[in-house]
């Protein structure tokens, strides 16, 4: 990691950016936080009817597990592409009745618990140690492990941790922002899978991506706001004015992105009358360090990798190697 890459990680940078001291609430109330600094999406509020997911036989948890065990062809042309995009959008990686067996958990699990914060953000996080065997096989999957591992080019890809993620009818943006900026991991070698449970038409807020691998630099100078919308707006003005190109395509079902921890990207509100359903699985490079002094935006860090030690290689057992 070069010295200007690692500053964004460095406890300079933190205090500077107003966020040197650790996240002491929890993991609903920093989505709630991070929501608050979004700018309001431009146009109109009214909800758009969307017709609820086609009904499908999910797979049953065998069926489910061999698919998530089967590897995915990813072709060199793919690779290459996200190496220089920092993202790519990859057809076709699960089948519509897997993500069936997903959503029903997803939705099973966020009528049990606490429903989701006050921005209409749900997020549950480490699914895969609770009762459900179903997110467990998502988040443990050796087919998305393996994709991790093979875009990254390294040999092996080890899990930060999982999110399930659901934005409530009417729910605002998610703001402009790159995970190298939250998680609390030294290392370029880390990427994350968005996993839609439906197809994600424009109105429901897709994952939008800010296209090259060293599109952060254009907003490097944008300082953080841990209080104001300063940072969402800074980070699109300085993109709009270096023409940055930027995908806000809609997600079919089936389709999966990965984008590296140093790619933007943000996300309109939810403006249809249906949940917008997501699991997200972070990976980084196995033999990966903690950073020297995790901040505030790596929110609740110590539940994802308990008894990791600043500086030390990371290697708990809630972060198994997930590439083989």
């Amino acid at each position: 990691m070069s010295t200007q890459d690692s500053r964004i990680l460095s406890a300079e940078h933190a205090r500077e950016s107003g966020v040197d001291q650790p996240w002491e609430e929890s993991n609903g109330a920093w989505w709630d936080w991070y929501l608050s600094l979004a700018a309001e999406d431009e146009g109109p509020v009214e909800l758009v009817e969307a017709d609820p997911p086609e009904a499908v036989e999910p797979l049953t948890t065998a069926e489910l597990a061999e698919e998530l065990r089967t590897p995915y062809e990813l072709t060199d042309e793919q690779a290459g592409r996200f190496r220089d995009e920092g993202y790519i959008k990859l057809p076709a990686v699960l089948s519509p009745r897997a993500l069936a067996a997903g959503r029903l958990e997803v939705e099973r699990l966020a009528a049990a618990g606490d429903g989701p914060g006050a921005s209409g953000f749900l997020s549950l996080d480490m699914m895969w140690q609770g009762d459900s065997e179903v997110l467990r096989l998502f988040a443990l999957a050796p087919r998305l492990g393996r994709l991790a591992a093979d875009l990254l080019g390294v040999a092996d890809a080890r899990i930060y941790h999982d999110n399930v993620l659901s934005k409530q009818p009417g729910c605002g943006r998610t703001p402009w922002h790159f995970d190298a900026h939250h998680f609390p991991i030294a290392s370029r070698d880390i990427v994350t899978s968005w996993i839609p449970l439906q197809a994600i038409p424009s109105p429901m807020g897709p994952l939008a991506f800010a296209a090259g691998k060293d599109t952060w630099r254009v907003a490097e100078d944008v300082d953080f706001d841990s209080v104001g919308t300063s940072y969402d707006r800074g980070v699109a003005d300085a993109f709009g004015a270096a023409g940055v190109r930027v995908d806000d395509s809609p997600f079919a079902l089936g389709e999966v992105s990965f984008h590296h921890a140093w790619c933007f990207h943000y996300a309109r509100g939810n403006r249809t009358t249906q949940p917008r359903q997501v699991m997200a699985t972070t990976y980084f490079a196995d033999g990966s360090r903690l950073v020297d002094q995790p901040t505030m935006v790596s929110g609740d860090y110590e539940q994802f990798l308990p008894g990791a030690r600043p500086g030390e290689v990371i290697d708990t057992p809630l972060n198994p190697v997930v590439s083989r």
